[in-house]
């Protein structure tokens, strides 16, 4: 019998030293677990990495990856969340083909329609850039797609922060900092 599969962020919160990136990895590697996206990036704590991964998974699977990257040493805290607990964003860039985007009389309204930033224009090209979700993402690729007007694409990682007040890092360092009477990076 196969266990249901769930779309799970990852927020990982450890200090900047290298080799975490490839630990990390690792533990989803050893449980056949997909990388859907990843971004690395400091957070609001002085000293203190973010790294937002998000994979496809079953909820034992999660359990086991949360165990196994806590017990990393850098790592200062994982925890898993849903959609319904953060709010999340990527941002894509297309590198559209001038000649047939114009040739196209929906283009600007499209753009517009997808709250669109114009990074660059040139006479051979146009570079647009979107912030947003995954969907909307897609959506526009497949547009711009139908038209034939794609050249080149890329998107990043998923970012997201929670829905609560403050991490739960912060409660974390807290009872660390009440208990060992020591300063957190803040």
């Amino acid at each position: 019998m196969e266990e249901n599969t769930t779309l799970y962020t990852i927020i990982v919160h450890s200090e900047n030293f290298s080799g975490i990136l490839n630990q990390v990895a690792t533990v989803f590697t050893r449980l056949q677990v997909n990388i859907e996206s990843l971004n690395v990036s400091a957070s609001s704590m002085k000293n203190v990495h973010k790294f937002t991964i998000s994979c496809k998974t079953t909820a034992r699977n999660i359990d086991k990856i949360l165990k196994q990257i806590n017990k990393k040493l850098d790592v200062i805290n994982a925890a898993c969340y849903t959609d319904d607990e953060i709010f999340q964003s990527e941002i894509a860039m297309f590198k559209i083909s001038a000649s047939e985007f114009q040739n196209w009389e929906d283009t600007s309204r499209l753009l517009r329609g997808y709250n669109t930033h114009i990074v660059e224009v040139t006479p051979e090209f146009l570079v647009v850039e979107l912030a947003g979700s995954s969907e909307a993402i897609d959506s526009l690729y497949g547009e711009l797609d139908r038209i034939g007007c794609v050249r080149q694409f890329v998107r990043s990682g998923k970012v997201a922060v929670t829905a609560s007040p403050l991490e739960k890092v912060n409660d974390l360092l807290a009872r660390r900092r009440d208990r060992y009477g020591y300063r957190t990076a803040q």
